[in-house]
């Protein structure tokens, strides 16, 4: 008997990442998968054009939304989950080791007690194996941690919603030079997923479209395997522990990885405002390269 579930994608091509909206076409029961909240960095101004998107298209399928399931607290873009949660009522959830991640960038933000460490701000913590009931959809939560400590690939039925773990194959994997992130993770992670059938589809976190190609979201464990190019069933831990460790000591920092953090790590709630009634986000100064007291890096 085929499948009632169906996956539509959403490309934001400003930050190459990907959401999803799964459903079962009978039940009309639904899902959203790291919805983007669109933010612009020099004028300090919030949209939500890639959510609107997805709105749109929930209200034409009338699709019943249950959950917003965050793979993890994103460095790239603030996520639009709270507009979801407000119109919607829906529910949020993450992984549970989003506390390690709250407690990491708490003190650097400088944050109020107003914004916990233990992962109260979400609707729901999720463990490694748990099942998240959205109507008649079953999904399990994979802790694949590498990448963050907190990161979680989706299963439903035959399909992965991997996030920033497993990317098409012509690119590899997520990077792992955050704080607490670990490229060893990150290799036991994939490996685990590489236990499951070779056709399993993989709904990637986002698509950097090497060499200008067009933007892909889907793979599969097979292919990912046999052609990953910097994880496949042929390499080992110490090899990719070594490229991987290596290319992200290359890497610059995301562009909007300071506004997106300290938002995310907040269930993607904007700052609470101040008393002139304005909102403000912090931007540390010299957190990821050291200076002195002028602005000059140190040795």
């Amino acid at each position: 008997m085929p499948s009632s579930l169906h996956v539509e994608p959403f490309f934001d091509a400003r930050t190459s990442t990907l959401t999803y909206v799964v459903f079962d076409r009978v039940s009309r029961d639904a899902v959203v998968i790291d919805p983007v909240l669109d933010y612009e960095p020099a004028s300090g101004t919030t949209d939500t054009e890639s959510a609107d998107k997805v709105i749109a298209y929930l209200q034409r399928e009338k699709l019943n939304l249950h959950y917003v399931l965050e793979t993890h607290a994103h460095a790239d873009h603030l996520s639009a989950s709270q507009v979801f949660r407000k119109l919607f009522a829906a529910r949020t959830a993450i992984g549970e080791r989003i506390k390690e991640v709250q407690e990491t960038f708490k003190p650097i933000f400088d944050l109020p007690p107003t914004v916990p460490t233990d992962g109260s701000q979400f609707d729901r913590l999720l463990a490694d194996g748990e099942v998240v009931r959205a109507g008649t959809l079953a999904i399990k939560a994979i802790a694949t941690p590498g990448h963050t400590p907190a990161c979680l690939t989706f299963q439903v039925e035959d399909m992965l919603f991997t996030g920033d773990v497993l990317f098409i194959e012509d690119y590899g994997t997520g990077r792992c030079d955050f704080p607490r992130g670990s490229a060893d993770a990150m290799f036991e992670s994939v490996q685990r997923l590489y236990e499951l059938p070779a056709a399993t589809r993989v709904f990637v976190g986002h698509d950097y479209q090497p060499n200008g190609r067009a933007v892909r979201w889907q793979t599969t464990i097979g292919a990912s395997k046999a052609a990953n190019i910097q994880l496949s069933a042929g390499t080992t831990k110490n090899q990719f522990v070594a490229m991987r460790e290596a290319r992200d000591a290359t890497l610059a920092a995301p562009r909007l990885l300071l506004p997106s953090v300290q938002v995310n790590i907040d269930a993607g709630r904007l700052p609470a405002p101040h008393a002139n009634g304005k909102r403000y986000l912090v931007t540390p100064l010299n957190v990821l390269r050291p200076a002195d007291e002028v602005g000059r890096p140190l040795k």
